[in-house]
Formats: C-alpha cells, structure tokens, sequence
C-alpha cells in the first residue's frame, strides 16, 4: 500500500466494484415499492436527530468512497488485487443472495431464511466485504478508512432496524434475536 493515494481516471479502477451497490439499488427500484419501502426506510420508521445525522454521515461515506472509486485505480496483477478481488466476490455473493432473501420475503414477518439465518444484517455484512475488497484490491489504505468509518456508522443504523423490527414483528424477531447473532462468527446480543 502506498502512503500516498493515486488519483487517475481510469476503465480498470475501483469503480468497478463499488457499482455493484449503484446495482443493488436499481434492482431494489425496479422490484417495488413494497420491497424499496422494507430496506431502511419504511414511512413508520421513526428516528431521533442524532440517528438522522448518522444515517446522513453513512451516506456521505458511501458517496465519498464511491466518487474516489472513480478515481482509484485497482492493482491488477498483484497479491493485493487478487486477495481484494477474493473478498469483494465474497460480498457480492451475500450481497446478491440477502437482497434476493430481502425481496422474496413477506413483508408480514421478519426475514429469517438464506443469509439472515446466520446474520441479522448480511447486507451490511456484505458491505463491509465490499469496502474491504476494494480497499486491497486497489491497495488504498485510505479505501480502508472509509470501510472502518461506514462499518462504525452502521452500528447504529444495525440497532435501529431490530428497534423497529421488534415494535413491528413482536414475539416472532424476538425469537430471530435469540437465535441468530447481529454479525456472523459473533456472539448473539
């Protein structure tokens, strides 16, 4: 990794992976609106002004990184580019397989099948494989940053969806809860 980023516009850059979130969200889109009013922002879903500036600064985050993206060009043929690509293609596949869970599920129960069996936010789970996959396929140590910073701002935005999942589905995510861990490999809460 070098101390200082590179800056150039290029085909082969980390553009590439992060698309895949400006995909997601066109899917998402075109699914619905019952699919695009379940993923974070539901009408029902209140926030208080502190969850408010930390769902903002999640999304300056994202932003941030996607517009540097354009800019960072990924280190195609080294250790760095096929570990980050390994990683990221990690990602990409939970992020595929939860947004379809995401999609498919009833809107009248929690989601506890395919990837959310094994993680109550396999979506930020992905996102974080992503951020990480980019970071070292492009040997960014600033990439890197951005993932620790979105993974910190996520934390919160984790609470408030099992907050409002729990006043919505009642007994039934209080069940999910007691069975499945917020993030794979940890303990459950």
């Amino acid at each position: 990794m070098s101390l200082i980023p590179a800056f150039e516009i290029g085909l082969w850059n980390a553009w590439l992976f992060m698309g895949v979130f400006l995909l997601q969200w066109l899917a998402v889109m075109l699914a619905g609106g019952r699919v695009y009013q379940r993923t974070g922002h539901p009408p029902d879903m209140q926030r208080s002004k502190s969850e408010r500036r930390t769902a903002l600064a999640t999304t300056l985050t994202w932003v941030v990184a996607t517009i540097y993206s354009i800019f960072l060009p990924l280190q195609l043929g080294t250790s760095w580019f096929y570990i980050g690509l390994g990683v990221f293609l990690a990602g990409l596949t939970i992020l595929i397989g939860a947004t379809l869970n995401f999609a498919t599920a009833p809107p009248y129960k929690p989601i506890t099948t395919g990837f959310y069996r094994y993680s109550r936010h396999p979506m930020y789970l992905a996102m974080l494989l992503i951020y990480i996959g980019t970071s070292l396929a492009s040997a960014s140590w600033l990439f890197f940053l951005l993932a620790i910073a979105a993974v910190v701002l996520l934390q919160p935005e984790a609470r408030l969806e099992e907050r409002y999942c729990l006043k919505r589905y009642g007994k039934a995510y209080r069940e999910y809860l007691k069975k499945t861990p917020r993030w794979v490999g940890v303990l459950k809460s």
